[in-house]
This record gives structure tokens, sequence and C-alpha cells, in this order.
């Protein structure tokens, strides 16, 4: 999104509040898969103040239109904006002490938000310069695994090293131990957490519905046990976990990173097309 400015001020961010509620909800619209995770975060929380939302919320405003924002929490999520907002953004976010460990969003807001950033914050422990949205309305046509279903809250202690194994895999660094454990047992308690668990109890597949929007079911965590792929066991568990999905929101949507051929694939085979491409920075 451009902002255009008929005269010569720059971008001044300032901190959301209360009465910016339906002003942030309509710019987060503008691009709901984009905003998935923040959308999804809206949705059920009845204020914008930090102790409730769980950070601070940034705005740039244009004659009184807020035409920018960014969430800053555990993550620093851009929302809609140009060049001169994302510097403006992320000066301000940057006289606080970091909170964040990462910044996730449309690639032109992350890189043009991390060029400021990186003297305070850098340097990244990685990079993800292109990310591919992916995102599907329809059922795949493939076969369903029957085998895929909703993992229980007593199977806790053996999703979490497969949760584990994931998040390591993906990020090269193992994930703290108490918070993350609390998120997975709230993915589980929320009915989000999908798996097949093996006879002998180990986990075989995973992935969550990290978060819910009125648009879409964002799906994170895919994993396979590593010993059993390329044999099209994720191809059919995504399928079901994609059949529920699209019970809850009329997409399902994941964003993967551009140079991981194997699971571009499998995305393809799900019927999924590219909406938009994301980049991450992990601090």
């Amino acid at each position: 999104m451009s902002v255009l400015r008929s005269d010569a001020r720059a971008a001044v961010a300032h901190d959301l509040d209360d009465s910016d509620r339906r002003a942030l909800h309509e710019l987060v619209d503008t691009d709901p898969h984009v905003n998935a995770v923040l959308a999804s975060r809206l949705r059920t929380v009845d204020s914008l103040r930090p102790a409730r939302i769980g950070g601070r919320l940034l705005g740039v405003s244009d004659d009184g239109e807020l035409v920018a924002a960014a969430f800053a929490g555990g993550n620093l999520l851009p929302v809609a904006g140009d060049e001169d907002a994302w510097a403006a953004l992320a000066h301000r976010v940057g006289s606080a002490p970091r909170a964040c460990t990462s910044i996730v969003g449309r690639a032109e807001a992350v890189h043009a938000m991390w060029r400021v950033l990186y003297a305070g914050w850098g340097p990244a422990r990685a990079v993800r310069y292109a990310q591919p949205l992916l995102v599907a309305e329809h059922v795949p046509a493939v076969p369903v695994d029957p085998r895929v279903r909703a993992v229980r809250l007593a199977e806790l202690d053996q999703y979490l090293p497969a949760a584990v194994a994931m998040f390591t895999e993906e990020l090269g660094v193992a994930p703290e131990p108490t918070g993350y454990r609390r998120r997975v047992d709230w993915l589980i308690r929320s009915h989000r957490a999908f798996g097949i668990v093996a006879a002998d109890g180990g986990i075989v597949f995973k992935a969550d519905i990290g978060a819910v929007s009125a648009s879409t079911c964002q799906v994170q965590g895919v994993w396979v046990r590593p010993d059993l792929r390329g044999r099209g066991i994720g191809t059919s568990a995504l399928a079901a976990v994609f059949e529920h999905a699209l019970t809850l929101a009329p997409s399902v949507s994941l964003y993967v990173n551009d140079f991981n051929v194997p699971a571009r694939r499998m995305y393809a085979r799900l019927g999924m097309r590219e909406v938009a491409t994301l980049a991450t920075v992990l601090i």
C-alpha cells in the first residue's frame, strides 16, 4: 500500500488507543491474509491497551486517516504503509527496549523497518528474504489421511518434542522451554494442534492452526518425522488439516521459505496459490 502525501510533511508514528480500534480493524482488513495473525488477535480482545493485546500498537496517520500501523509484541508486525511510514514506525519501536524476537510481514515493509532497526537490534540470527504467502479456498483434491486428528491434552508430552524439533529445524535454535510449552499447551487446549499419533505414542506428523480470523486460518508448524519424509504423508495429512480449517474460515493460508522446494511442491498439490511475498527477520 503506497501512501501519497500531498505536501512535504514527514511521517510521524504515534501510539494507538481504543479510539483507533475501528480504523485499525479497517486497515488490517485491507490485506487480510498478510495480516492474519494481528486480525486473529484483535478478534479475541476488547481493548487495544498493551496489557490486553500483548504489545504496543503504533500508527501513522495522514490528514486524520490511519495509513500504516505496527504491532510490537513478541513479534513486530507491520500493517500497510510506505517507506516513510515504515521508517517512522521503526524509529518509534526502536526508541524503546526490544521485546520482539522477529519481524514478519510483507517483504518490502520488513526490509524497510530492518534497515532502521539494524543499528540497535542487529545483527539478525537469520533473514528469510522471500517467503511466498499461499492461500486455498477449497478442500484439496487429494486423498485425506484419516489418521489425522486433534491432539489430546494428555498427549502434550508426546507432541511437544515434535513441536520443538520443527521449531529448531526451521529457526536454527531451540525455543525457550517454558514459554514454548505454554504455547503448545494452549494450541492443544484450543483444538488447534493436529497430528498423526503412532501406535507407540510417537508423532508422525504435526501441524497447527496458529491464527483464525474472519478471512483465513493460518497453518503453522508443519512437520513430518524425518525418516518418513518423501512418502506423501505430509500432503494427505495436511489435506485433513485444511478440511477442518475450512470449516472455521473461508480460506486456509500459510507461508513458506522460497528455497524450500519440496514443501512448495506439496502446497501446489494441495491447490494453494501465491498472494503475496513475506519476509522474516529473526533477531
